[in-house]
């Protein structure tokens, strides 16, 4: 699947454009199951437009609030994308 077939909003203009006004150097992207298969072509569109390094987080991912522990994780992780299959409703 190409990005641009994807039926997902990636939003990965504002994703390039946050990357960048943070500084980041190391990228963390983490996506649920069903946009796992574009993680390559995502972080290749990060890579391409910035000066950060991506990693992938592999484990799983269950909404806003699974956030990773990433203190472990050497180098240091500058930034976490997480993406998720429908929009954030704030209450």
């Amino acid at each position: 699947m190409e990005l641009e077939d994807s039926k997902y909003d990636l939003e990965l203009e504002r994703v390039i454009k946050e990357v960048k006004k943070s500084k980041a150097k190391i990228v963390c992207v983490q996506l649920p199951e069903g946009l796992k298969p574009l993680a390559l072509k995502i972080v290749d569109e990060i890579e391409s437009k910035t000066s950060a390094k991506c990693v992938i987080w592999m484990n799983s991912c269950y909404g806003a609030c699974d956030i990773p522990n990433l203190s472990h994780i050497k180098p240091k992780i500058d930034l976490l994308i997480q993406w998720g299959h429908a929009p954030f409703k704030k209450g």
